[in-house]
């Protein structure tokens, strides 16, 4: 691995086919260690890592790499049913060795393999160490979970032995076990690692944060709680800023206000003494011109004077943070304690011929405003579980009773709405009782102001599509009594998560949350823990 190992980007300019601007001009080196990239949604954080990787071109500017690059894309392109040799990359080698073992000599096979005569070895141990040990070769891409696949791509990259490694969203998907082997991984790293996370805890873990805001990209040294600290000092500075500025221009304001007025009553004072010294008017016409030129020079200063506080609060307004939060009350969505939403026993159920809870079945209970933490490992039957509750899966065995009224289910997917229609036009299907000015101030609280209440739901963003996803799911005709969430964190912002905790903490009826980021968990205060564990619902 090169200890030289970095990334250059010099006047880095990139704008979609459309002409829509992502960055101008933008130059960072990002040398050896551990660096997290964080930004709100819509940045640009992908689009940068891809730039980097040759998946997209500048459109000015350009992106030197040293050392061997390593991309894990947040979207993995595993179509099909691949074997998990395919997806790494290895499948021609290993078929090349087999070849060898068998007798055949046949040049090729030589020069397929190379110098990788350690590579099923080599494999095994890096399937192991990221949990993946019982995983085979052979095994086809179908049968793993979405958090075994994110695992086996980020193996692919470790195996090419990069210098240069580039994560987007690398916990996305992966049970608590799982990235907690991730996070020793990254540990370890020796190289230049540039990451894309939500995941606090994984950013706990860099060395610096790079923070992409407004087309410029600042270093920041230290963890993401250091980082944090840092922006709230900016932020309590601009702020004073902010206020000094006010006072500044107020205070130039008065001045002005005041000079003018003593200028008005001096000149008022002039003509009356004038008049009556009984001077000539010439020189009393002299006399007022020049009056009236120094009360003009003593305005333009003040003028300018308050242009200059003026444009020192635009500044320091401009240094201010947007840290925008939603805030609701949801009242139709209250649930009476002790009432029950759910009752499951014996549930049964299997995925990929895999039967998923073990023994007699499940047995869940869900009651009153109930706010219910779902965890296990990748793969035992997690959204298995909450597509029987919602009622999208019926089960194979046991029995099944939901109270009256309605069940919202938020898939990792998102595809409540429909894209090809606006976020008003979305709401008002899902309220069509709500008169119009009320469904744009319900927007307006979710952050969808004027023009933005029109974007198709097709161009939203993760962050956006969740809260309009949200707007829209809390606010139908009747309210959900029970809302169930799986994963809802994956990919978005650290800002779009803080406004997801503050929708959930408004919301007064039962949910049930699949989720592994546990201080997303502790923020929307979960009242009780379930783990779905070798086939097994156990209280946690």
């Amino acid at each position: 691995m090169s200890q030289a190992s970095a990334i250059t980007c010099s006047h880095l300019s990139f704008s979609w086919p459309d002409d829509t601007p992502v960055f101008s001009d933008l130059s960072f080196t990002v040398g050896p260690g551990r660096t997290g990239l964080v930004a709100p949604n819509g940045s640009g954080k992908s689009t940068l890592l891809g730039l980097i990787a040759g998946v997209h071109r500048p459109t000015a500017g350009s992106v030197t790499v040293d050392g061997v690059l390593g991309h894990l894309p947040q979207n993995l392109p595993l179509t099909g049913e691949p074997t998990v040799a395919e997806v790494l990359g290895v499948a021609s080698v290993v078929s090349a060795l087999d070849a060898i073992e068998s007798g055949d000599t046949d040049e090729r096979h030589f020069l397929a393999v190379g110098d990788d005569w350690d590579i099923e070895e080599r494999t095994a141990a890096e399937l192991d160490r990221l949990g993946l040990g019982d995983v085979t070769l052979d095994r086809r891409l179908g049968t793993l979970s979405g958090g075994q696949i994110v695992t086996l791509g980020l193996a692919g990259q470790l195996l090419k032995r990069p210098d240069v490694l580039l994560l987007d969203e690398p916990t996305n998907n992966l049970d608590l076990r799982t990235r907690r082997r991730l996070y020793g991984v990254l540990e370890e790293w020796r190289g230049s690692l540039l990451l894309v996370s939500h995941d606090r805890e994984l950013l706990d873990r860099m060395d610096r944060i790079a923070e992409l805001d407004r087309g410029e990209l600042r270093l920041y040294g230290g963890d993401f709680t250091a980082y944090e600290e840092a922006v709230r000092g900016e932020r309590e500075a601009a702020e004073r800023g902010v206020r000094a500025a006010e006072q500044d221009l107020k205070r130039e304001k008065r001045a002005m206000q005041q000079a003018r007025e003593r200028a008005d009553r001096r000149a008022g004072n002039a003509a009356r003494n004038l008049k009556n010294a009984g001077l000539p008017k010439i020189f009393a016409g002299n006399m007022k011109r020049g009056a009236q030129e120094a009360a003009g020079r003593s305005g333009r200063a003040h003028a300018a004077r308050v242009d200059d506080a003026r444009t020192r609060l635009d500044e320091a307004g401009r240094a201010l943070r947007d840290d925008q939060r939603i805030v609701l009350e949801l009242p139709d969505t209250e649930v009476p304690a002790g009432r029950t939403l759910f009752s499951g026993e014996g549930l049964k159920a299997s995925f990929g011929g895999r039967e998923l809870f073990a023994g007699d079945g499940a047995d869940l209970m869900v009651r009153g405003p109930e706010r219910i933490a779902l965890t296990g490992a990748n793969g035992v039957g997690k959204s298995t579980l909450l597509r029987l509750v919602g009622g999208d899966l019926e089960p194979e065995h046991g029995t099944v009773r939901r109270a009256e009224g309605r069940v919202a289910h938020l898939t990792q997917r998102l595809d409540v709405l429909d894209r090809d229609l606006t976020v008003a036009q979305n709401l008002a299907a899902a309220a069509p009782g709500m008169p119009e000015a009320d469904r744009l101030n319900l927007l307006a609280r979710f952050l969808f102001r004027g023009p933005q209440a029109h974007l198709p739901v097709g161009v939203l963003s993760g962050g956006e599509l969740l809260r309009a996803t949200l707007a829209c799911v809390l606010s139908t005709e009747p309210a959900p009594k029970l809302l169930l969430l799986d994963e809802p964190t994956n990919n978005l912002d650290l800002v779009s998560v803080g406004q997801l905790e503050s929708a959930l903490a408004a919301y007064r009826g039962a949910f049930l949350v699949v989720s592994h980021d546990e201080r997303f968990l502790a923020a929307i205060s979960v009242t009780r823990r379930l783990e779905l564990r070798d086939g097994r619902l156990l209280e946690g």
